[in-house]
């Protein structure tokens, strides 16, 4: 399906394309547009998604397969793909972001939730998420990385930020952590502090490591308030969500 300046219903106002509701197919979504769209509802296809320059929905995007854009892509619930996400500039979600290959982008990743890729997760900026951040593959940011929940990077890769690195939770990665890499300016102990919970595993080969001690979270089951690990906690949301 090719979305161009004659689909039905489009309009271009206040410098972007704009369409009231949901847009949705079953085959792959080919954005053909000289400016940013911005939906008020979804954007869904059972394929790819692409578009040439940026794309925002208010609720959610998913794609079955791949979804990129040569400028930003940002929902207001979460951004899915069965393959890789990508954006020339920023990728920002109000909930989560979850690929089955990678996620990379030009500028900064951003979740309210947690963010997940099978394969690495990439930026030029920052990587920050409001729960956890879990690559299968390596994190690797321009700037900082900041997690609400837990930091984990694949067995057989590790984690790299120009400047810190904090996890509410844990750290884990199976090979070397860096942290205060910056070349482009003078760093203080605090632009190379990796700063969590604990350290599962991995190795710190440039940082200063600084553990908190095991984070907790409080919640309520049949009127009793517990105490879990902020891991456990992501997780179960997690799992509420998917069914």
């Amino acid at each position: 399906m090719i979305l161009d300046k004659n689909y039905k219903g489009l309009e271009f106002k206040d410098g972007c394309y704009y369409y009231d509701g949901n847009i949705e197919t079953t085959e792959n979504l080919e954005i053909k547009l000289d400016d940013w769209l911005e939906v008020t509802g979804s954007i869904k296809s059972g394929g790819s998604i692409e578009a040439g320059e940026s794309i925002k929905a208010g609720w959610y995007i998913e794609a079955g397969e791949y979804i990129i854009a040569g400028g930003s892509i940002e929902a207001g619930g979460s951004i899915i793909a069965g393959g890789s996400i990508e954006a020339g500039w920023y990728i920002e979600a109000g909930e989560s972001i979850k690929a089955g290959w990678y996620i990379k982008a030009g500028w900064y990743i951003e979740a309210g939730e947690y963010i997940e890729a099978g394969e690495y997760i990439k930026a030029g900026g920052y990587i920050k998420a409001g729960g956890s951040i879990e690559a299968g593959g390596s994190i690797i940011a321009g700037w900082y990385i900041e997690a609400g929940g837990s930091i984990i990077a694949g067995g057989s890769y590790g984690i790299s930020a120009a400047l810190y690195i904090t996890a509410k939770d844990t750290i884990s990665c199976g090979l070397k952590i860096f942290a205060g890499i910056c070349t482009w300016r003078n760093t203080e102990d605090s632009d190379k502090t990796i700063t969590c919970s604990k350290l599962l595993s991995g190795t710190v080969e440039y940082g200063l490591l600084k553990e908190t001690g095991e984070a907790k979270k409080k919640i309520t089951i049949d009127g009793k308030e517990i105490e879990i690990s902020l891991e456990s906690f992501e997780a179960l949301k997690r799992s509420l969500k998917e069914e």
